[in-house]
Protein backbone atom coordinates (compact mmCIF):
# COMPACT_ATOMS: atom_id res chain seq x y z
CA UNK A 1 0.00 0.00 0.00
CA UNK A 2 3.09 2.20 0.25
CA UNK A 3 3.94 1.83 -3.43
CA UNK A 4 3.73 4.90 -5.65
CA UNK A 5 1.78 4.19 -8.82
CA UNK A 6 3.16 5.83 -11.93
CA UNK A 7 1.13 6.41 -15.06
CA UNK A 8 2.70 4.49 -17.93
CA UNK A 9 2.57 5.70 -21.50
CA UNK A 10 1.60 3.33 -24.27
CA UNK A 11 5.20 3.19 -25.50
CA UNK A 12 6.64 2.35 -22.07
CA UNK A 13 3.90 -0.23 -21.55
CA UNK A 14 4.74 -1.84 -24.88
CA UNK A 15 8.46 -1.92 -24.00
CA UNK A 16 7.69 -3.45 -20.60
CA UNK A 17 5.49 -6.11 -22.18
CA UNK A 18 8.19 -6.84 -24.76
CA UNK A 19 10.70 -7.39 -21.96
CA UNK A 20 8.35 -9.80 -20.20
CA UNK A 21 7.71 -11.66 -23.47
CA UNK A 22 11.47 -11.92 -24.08
CA UNK A 23 12.11 -13.52 -20.69
CA UNK A 24 9.11 -15.80 -21.18
CA UNK A 25 10.47 -16.89 -24.58
CA UNK A 26 13.80 -17.76 -22.95
CA UNK A 27 11.96 -19.72 -20.27
CA UNK A 28 9.87 -21.47 -22.94
CA UNK A 29 12.93 -22.47 -24.97
CA UNK A 30 14.86 -23.68 -21.94
CA UNK A 31 11.86 -25.66 -20.64
CA UNK A 32 12.63 -28.35 -23.24
CA UNK A 33 15.96 -29.02 -21.53
CA UNK A 34 18.13 -27.41 -18.85
CA UNK A 35 20.77 -26.76 -21.51
CA UNK A 36 19.52 -24.54 -24.36
CA UNK A 37 22.08 -26.01 -26.79
CA UNK A 38 20.83 -29.54 -26.10
CA UNK A 39 17.24 -28.36 -26.64
CA UNK A 40 18.27 -26.98 -30.04
CA UNK A 41 20.26 -30.14 -30.81
CA UNK A 42 17.25 -32.37 -30.09
CA UNK A 43 15.12 -30.32 -32.48
CA UNK A 44 17.89 -30.47 -35.10
CA UNK A 45 18.13 -34.23 -34.70
CA UNK A 46 14.39 -34.65 -35.18
CA UNK A 47 14.43 -32.50 -38.32
CA UNK A 48 17.41 -34.39 -39.76
CA UNK A 49 15.74 -37.75 -39.05
CA UNK A 50 12.54 -36.56 -40.77
CA UNK A 51 14.47 -35.39 -43.84
CA UNK A 52 16.55 -38.59 -43.98
CA UNK A 53 13.46 -40.81 -43.64
CA UNK A 54 11.59 -39.08 -46.47
CA UNK A 55 14.71 -38.92 -48.65
CA UNK A 56 15.22 -42.68 -48.28
CA UNK A 57 11.52 -43.36 -48.81
CA UNK A 58 11.45 -41.37 -52.06
CA UNK A 59 14.62 -43.09 -53.26
CA UNK A 60 13.47 -46.63 -52.40
CA UNK A 61 9.97 -46.20 -53.86
CA UNK A 62 11.33 -44.55 -56.99
CA UNK A 63 9.33 -41.36 -56.42
CA UNK A 64 12.16 -38.93 -57.12
CA UNK A 65 10.97 -38.57 -60.68
CA UNK A 66 7.69 -37.06 -59.43
CA UNK A 67 9.54 -34.23 -57.68
CA UNK A 68 10.43 -30.86 -59.19
CA UNK A 69 13.46 -30.56 -61.41
CA UNK A 70 16.19 -29.13 -59.22
CA UNK A 71 17.76 -29.91 -55.86
CA UNK A 72 15.83 -32.88 -54.49
CA UNK A 73 16.83 -32.19 -50.89
CA UNK A 74 15.41 -28.66 -51.13
CA UNK A 75 12.17 -30.22 -52.34
CA UNK A 76 12.08 -32.42 -49.23
CA UNK A 77 13.11 -29.56 -46.91
CA UNK A 78 10.44 -27.22 -48.30
CA UNK A 79 7.82 -29.68 -47.13
CA UNK A 80 9.37 -31.05 -43.94
CA UNK A 81 10.30 -27.73 -42.34
CA UNK A 82 6.96 -26.04 -42.95
CA UNK A 83 5.24 -29.14 -41.57
CA UNK A 84 7.46 -29.16 -38.47
CA UNK A 85 7.08 -25.41 -37.94
CA UNK A 86 3.29 -25.64 -38.17
CA UNK A 87 2.78 -28.70 -35.98
CA UNK A 88 5.36 -27.69 -33.36
CA UNK A 89 3.70 -24.29 -33.05
CA UNK A 90 0.26 -25.87 -32.71
CA UNK A 91 1.61 -28.07 -29.91
CA UNK A 92 3.46 -25.20 -28.18
CA UNK A 93 0.56 -22.72 -28.22
CA UNK A 94 -2.04 -25.35 -27.30
CA UNK A 95 0.15 -26.30 -24.33
CA UNK A 96 0.76 -22.72 -23.17
CA UNK A 97 -0.14 -21.74 -19.62
CA UNK A 98 -3.77 -20.76 -19.19
CA UNK A 99 -5.57 -18.35 -16.83
CA UNK A 100 -5.56 -20.84 -13.93
CA UNK A 101 -1.80 -21.45 -14.10
CA UNK A 102 0.22 -20.50 -10.98
CA UNK A 103 2.41 -18.29 -13.17
CA UNK A 104 -0.56 -15.96 -13.64
CA UNK A 105 -0.28 -14.99 -9.95
CA UNK A 106 2.76 -12.85 -10.84
CA UNK A 107 1.76 -9.31 -11.75
CA UNK A 108 3.53 -8.80 -15.13
CA UNK A 109 2.45 -12.21 -16.39
CA UNK A 110 -0.80 -12.74 -18.28
CA UNK A 111 -2.22 -15.23 -20.77
CA UNK A 112 -1.29 -13.09 -23.79
CA UNK A 113 2.38 -13.12 -22.72
CA UNK A 114 2.23 -16.91 -22.28
CA UNK A 115 0.71 -17.38 -25.77
CA UNK A 116 3.21 -15.03 -27.45
CA UNK A 117 6.19 -16.61 -25.70
CA UNK A 118 5.12 -20.14 -26.70
CA UNK A 119 4.61 -19.10 -30.33
CA UNK A 120 7.82 -17.05 -30.61
CA UNK A 121 9.88 -19.70 -28.80
CA UNK A 122 8.73 -22.32 -31.29
CA UNK A 123 9.49 -20.00 -34.24
CA UNK A 124 12.97 -19.24 -32.88
CA UNK A 125 13.94 -22.90 -32.56
CA UNK A 126 12.55 -23.88 -35.98
CA UNK A 127 14.13 -20.98 -37.89
CA UNK A 128 17.48 -21.51 -36.20
CA UNK A 129 17.35 -25.23 -37.02
CA UNK A 130 16.48 -24.44 -40.64
CA UNK A 131 19.37 -21.99 -41.00
CA UNK A 132 21.87 -24.41 -39.47
CA UNK A 133 20.80 -27.31 -41.73
CA UNK A 134 20.88 -25.13 -44.86
CA UNK A 135 24.30 -23.75 -43.89
CA UNK A 136 25.78 -27.23 -43.34
CA UNK A 137 24.25 -28.50 -46.60
CA UNK A 138 25.55 -25.45 -48.48
CA UNK A 139 29.09 -25.73 -47.09
CA UNK A 140 29.56 -29.50 -46.95
CA UNK A 141 27.61 -30.78 -49.96
CA UNK A 142 26.40 -28.41 -52.66
CA UNK A 143 25.60 -24.68 -52.92
CA UNK A 144 21.99 -23.93 -52.04
CA UNK A 145 20.06 -21.81 -54.53
CA UNK A 146 16.58 -20.59 -53.63
CA UNK A 147 14.93 -18.65 -56.44
CA UNK A 148 12.97 -16.23 -54.21
CA UNK A 149 14.28 -16.56 -50.64
CA UNK A 150 12.10 -13.76 -49.21
CA UNK A 151 8.92 -15.36 -50.53
CA UNK A 152 10.03 -18.80 -49.35
CA UNK A 153 10.74 -17.49 -45.84
CA UNK A 154 7.39 -15.69 -45.92
CA UNK A 155 5.70 -19.07 -46.35
CA UNK A 156 7.61 -20.38 -43.32
CA UNK A 157 6.23 -17.45 -41.32
CA UNK A 158 2.74 -18.05 -42.69
CA UNK A 159 2.91 -21.73 -41.70
CA UNK A 160 3.99 -20.59 -38.22
CA UNK A 161 1.17 -18.03 -38.05
CA UNK A 162 -1.53 -20.52 -39.03
CA UNK A 163 -0.08 -23.03 -36.55
CA UNK A 164 -0.27 -20.41 -33.78
CA UNK A 165 -3.87 -19.64 -34.78
CA UNK A 166 -4.92 -23.30 -34.66
CA UNK A 167 -3.07 -23.78 -31.36
CA UNK A 168 -4.83 -20.72 -29.90
CA UNK A 169 -8.23 -22.21 -30.69
CA UNK A 170 -7.21 -25.47 -29.02
CA UNK A 171 -5.88 -23.54 -26.01
CA UNK A 172 -9.10 -21.65 -25.33
CA UNK A 173 -11.15 -24.84 -25.69
CA UNK A 174 -8.92 -26.84 -23.32
CA UNK A 175 -10.36 -25.59 -19.98
CA UNK A 176 -13.87 -26.56 -21.11
CA UNK A 177 -13.03 -30.06 -22.42
CA UNK A 178 -9.36 -30.90 -21.75
CA UNK A 179 -9.45 -34.58 -22.72
CA UNK A 180 -11.42 -34.00 -25.91
CA UNK A 181 -9.20 -31.12 -27.00
CA UNK A 182 -6.09 -33.25 -26.40
CA UNK A 183 -7.51 -35.93 -28.70
CA UNK A 184 -8.48 -33.40 -31.39
CA UNK A 185 -5.05 -31.76 -31.23
CA UNK A 186 -3.30 -35.11 -31.66
CA UNK A 187 -5.60 -36.09 -34.56
CA UNK A 188 -4.96 -32.76 -36.30
CA UNK A 189 -1.19 -33.09 -36.00
CA UNK A 190 -1.20 -36.72 -37.17
CA UNK A 191 -3.56 -35.95 -40.07
CA UNK A 192 -1.14 -33.29 -41.31
CA UNK A 193 1.43 -36.02 -41.99
CA UNK A 194 -0.64 -36.67 -45.13
CA UNK A 195 -2.97 -33.67 -45.47
CA UNK A 196 -0.11 -31.14 -45.53
CA UNK A 197 0.89 -32.29 -49.01
CA UNK A 198 4.59 -32.33 -48.23
CA UNK A 199 5.09 -35.59 -50.13
CA UNK A 200 3.56 -34.53 -53.46
CA UNK A 201 2.83 -31.54 -55.69
CA UNK A 202 -0.61 -29.97 -55.92
CA UNK A 203 -0.23 -29.53 -59.70
CA UNK A 204 0.05 -33.30 -60.14
CA UNK A 205 -3.13 -34.15 -58.20
CA UNK A 206 -6.40 -34.89 -60.00
CA UNK A 207 -9.35 -32.63 -59.22
CA UNK A 208 -11.19 -35.12 -57.03
CA UNK A 209 -8.11 -35.46 -54.78
CA UNK A 210 -7.53 -31.72 -54.43
CA UNK A 211 -10.77 -31.43 -52.46
CA UNK A 212 -9.21 -33.68 -49.81
CA UNK A 213 -6.31 -31.27 -49.23
CA UNK A 214 -7.19 -27.69 -50.20
CA UNK A 215 -9.07 -27.07 -46.93
CA UNK A 216 -5.74 -27.19 -45.12
CA UNK A 217 -3.85 -23.84 -44.91
CA UNK A 218 -0.57 -25.74 -44.46
CA UNK A 219 -1.14 -27.44 -47.82
CA UNK A 220 -1.32 -24.01 -49.47
CA UNK A 221 1.79 -22.77 -47.62
CA UNK A 222 3.90 -25.77 -48.67
CA UNK A 223 2.78 -25.64 -52.31
CA UNK A 224 3.38 -21.89 -52.51
CA UNK A 225 6.81 -22.23 -50.89
CA UNK A 226 7.87 -24.65 -53.61
CA UNK A 227 6.85 -22.06 -56.17
CA UNK A 228 9.24 -19.61 -54.50
CA UNK A 229 12.07 -22.12 -54.03
CA UNK A 230 12.11 -23.52 -57.61
CA UNK A 231 12.12 -21.50 -60.82
CA UNK A 232 10.36 -24.20 -62.85
CA UNK A 233 7.35 -24.75 -60.58
CA UNK A 234 4.30 -22.50 -60.75
CA UNK A 235 1.54 -23.48 -58.27
CA UNK A 236 -1.91 -23.33 -59.88
CA UNK A 237 -4.10 -24.91 -57.20
CA UNK A 238 -3.01 -23.03 -54.07
CA UNK A 239 -2.87 -19.49 -52.81
CA UNK A 240 -1.16 -17.97 -49.78
CA UNK A 241 -4.06 -15.53 -49.31
CA UNK A 242 -6.34 -18.42 -48.29
CA UNK A 243 -3.92 -19.49 -45.56
CA UNK A 244 -3.56 -15.90 -44.33
CA UNK A 245 -7.33 -15.37 -44.12
CA UNK A 246 -7.85 -18.69 -42.33
CA UNK A 247 -5.15 -17.74 -39.83
CA UNK A 248 -6.69 -14.29 -39.20
CA UNK A 249 -10.18 -15.75 -38.70
CA UNK A 250 -8.88 -18.39 -36.28
CA UNK A 251 -6.90 -15.75 -34.35
CA UNK A 252 -10.03 -13.61 -33.96
CA UNK A 253 -12.04 -16.62 -32.79
CA UNK A 254 -9.25 -17.62 -30.41
CA UNK A 255 -8.91 -14.12 -28.91
CA UNK A 256 -12.65 -13.86 -28.33
CA UNK A 257 -12.65 -17.32 -26.74
CA UNK A 258 -9.63 -16.43 -24.60
CA UNK A 259 -11.36 -13.27 -23.32
CA UNK A 260 -14.52 -15.22 -22.46
CA UNK A 261 -12.60 -18.09 -20.83
CA UNK A 262 -10.43 -15.72 -18.78
CA UNK A 263 -13.55 -14.09 -17.29
CA UNK A 264 -15.11 -17.42 -16.32
CA UNK A 265 -12.03 -19.41 -15.34
CA UNK A 266 -11.82 -21.09 -11.96
CA UNK A 267 -8.78 -22.45 -10.14
CA UNK A 268 -10.69 -25.68 -9.56
CA UNK A 269 -10.62 -26.38 -13.32
CA UNK A 270 -6.98 -27.40 -13.12
CA UNK A 271 -7.94 -30.25 -10.78
CA UNK A 272 -9.84 -31.90 -13.64
CA UNK A 273 -6.76 -32.25 -15.86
Amino acid sequence: MFQVRTQKTSVSGLIAMGEVVFHSVVRSVRSKHNNALIALGLNLLQAVLFVAAFYIMFAVLGMRGSAIRGDFLLYVLSGIFLFLTHTKTVSAVAGAEGPSSPMMQHAPMNTMVAILSAALGSLYIQVLSLLIILFVYHVAFTPVHIEQPIGAFGMVLLAWFTGAAVGLVFLVMKPWAPSLVGIFSMIYQRANMIASGKMFLANTLPTFMLAMFDWNPLFHCIDQSRGYVFINYNPHHSTWQYAAWVGLVLVMIGLMGEFYTRRHVSLSWSARR
